[in-house]
């Protein structure tokens, strides 16, 4: 992959017509690598620029912060839903456009999943992981058709896309579970699986050793 080309957003695209508001989940820590926050920064502004709405967690700390940090700074619209428990331990960020606080994790995931149109996974911890897995298995058992973009930057998530192969391969899931995601290793990329919805299957991903050559550098 083209490291001068990693960050760019291209030539704005019109607002995707299916596309109003993306839940995106990453870690409320910004990790050890600091490309990780430009990353999580042009994707904010990309969002703003598109006039997608960004629905994230609430909190004004990491990954999470400089993604709704940067869709604000470009003009768009942010929802942040929190926990009361953890306003706390993670800060909310009090500039966002609407601020809602819930009583509890299970209310503030589900205030998530309504709200939006589409999901993207930023890297993040295990939080992050919960939240991905149990959009992918409601999708698995029909409870929705959204969009599942996992942002594939500098191959964070390469060690889940093997899990993934070794389910299938150890027949605890069917290959087309595989459909159930997409993955994109630019912010181009997140927009264009969003736009055209091609399933990792037929993108090649299907095994950890392809899983393995997206997003490295």
């Amino acid at each position: 992959m083209d490291k001068n080309n990693e960050m760019n957003t291209g030539n704005v695209e019109p607002q995707l017509t299916q596309i109003r508001s993306l839940c995106v989940y990453c870690g409320s820590w910004s990790g050890i690598d600091p490309s990780l926050e430009a990353f999580a920064r042009t994707f904010g502004s990309a969002c703003a620029a598109r006039g997608i709405e960004l629905i994230y967690g609430g909190g004004g700390i990491g990954l999470m912060g400089t993604v709704a940090e940067a869709a604000l700074e470009g003009g768009g619209r942010v929802t942040g839903i929190i926990p009361r428990s953890l306003l706390e331990s993670e800060p909310p960020f009090s500039n966002v456009t609407e601020l809602v606080v819930v009583d509890s994790m299970h209310e503030r995931k589900r205030q998530m999943f309504d709200r939006a149109d589409g999901f993207v996974v930023l890297p993040g911890g295990l939080g992050t992981l919960d939240e991905t897995i149990e959009m992918i298995t409601w999708r698995q058992l029909g409870f929705h058709d959204k969009p599942i973009v996992l942002a594939n930057y500098r191959g964070y998530w390469n060690p889940l896309l093997t899990l993934f192969d070794h389910i299938v391969a150890t027949g605890f899931a069917q290959p087309d579970s595989h459909d159930l995601y997409t993955v994109a290793d630019s912010v181009d990329g997140i927009f264009e699986r969003l736009t055209n919805g091609t399933p990792t299957g037929t993108a090649g991903l299907q095994t950890g050793t392809a899983a393995q050559r997206l997003g490295t550098t």
